[in-house]
């Protein structure tokens, strides 16, 4: 029975996430973080160096309908500027991004002069070499509609592992699928698998001594879908090394 609702549950939450990839939404962009993206590198996912996360220069910090507190992560859109609105569009391009950051709102300034992530606007504030792929670099601002879609990745997830003893602070990133992790698990190698809680943006934590053991993780995206990375750290692990796993979604 039990295995039964998992399948009844992993089902249901698979074919909400094909029916979010599937619709078109209007919402607005806007650029940051220099020509050649330097200053969108770290940022609320936690993600920290975007190259080496693997998620490059095609990021996106969201407005705060659109993140999540957190929990849009690892999200991929593809973006199209909205010709129909502007003459400052690329025509007949779009880009896909992934969600790497927060854009706040900003409560001083109207939402429709400045304040361009304050709630409820659905807003990305995209990387200026993802922005210049599809509008003009002095328009500022430009109209454009979204989808979610899956993301493609290369090479397995990565695994980066902060915190003390009793304390694993790990954030997981190049996340394929669906890109955005909903659960995690960590198992050493003399434990049993243990429940980790979101700590914040893409990292979760766990507070079991796990020093000395090799580690394994599981993790669960928001279509319901698990994959495991068995011993992913060796034995000799250490806080803030990051360890790429073979598996993908």
């Amino acid at each position: 029975m039990e295995s039964a609702s998992l399948l009844l549950l992993t089902t249901l939450l698979a074919f909400a996430f094909k029916a979010s990839v599937a619709q078109w939404t209007p919402a607005f962009a806007t650029f940051y973080g220099g020509s050649d993206a330097s200053d969108t590198m770290g940022g609320a996912c936690g993600y920290g160096n975007l190259y080496n996360a693997g998620y490059g220069v095609n990021s996106a910090a969201l407005s705060t309908a659109l993140f999540n507190n957190g929990a849009s992560c690892g999200m991929c859109f593809t973006i199209t500027c909205d010709a129909s609105k502007t003459q400052s569009c690329k025509q007949g391009t779009s880009i896909t991004i992934t969600a790497t950051n927060f854009c706040p709102p900003n409560y001083a300034l109207a939402s429709d002069n400045g304040g361009w992530c304050n709630p409820p606007r659905q807003h990305f504030d995209m990387s200026q070499p993802a922005w210049e792929t599809i509008a003009v670099y002095q328009a500022g601002i430009v109209p454009v509609n979204y989808r979610r879609v899956p993301c493609q990745r290369n090479g397995g997830m990565r695994f980066t592992v902060n915190g003390n003893d009793y304390f694993e602070l790990v954030t997981v990133a190049n996340v394929g699928g669906s890109g955005v992790v909903s659960q995690m698990w960590i198992k050493g190698s003399k434990t049993d698998w243990m429940v980790m809680s979101r700590n914040w943006g893409a990292s979760w934590q766990s507070n079991a001594y796990l020093n000395g053991q090799s580690l394994s993780f599981k993790v669960q995206t928001d279509d319901g879908r698990v994959v495991t990375a068995d011993n992913v750290a060796p034995y000799n692990w250490w806080f803030g090394g990051t360890y790429t796993s073979w598996q993908q979604f």
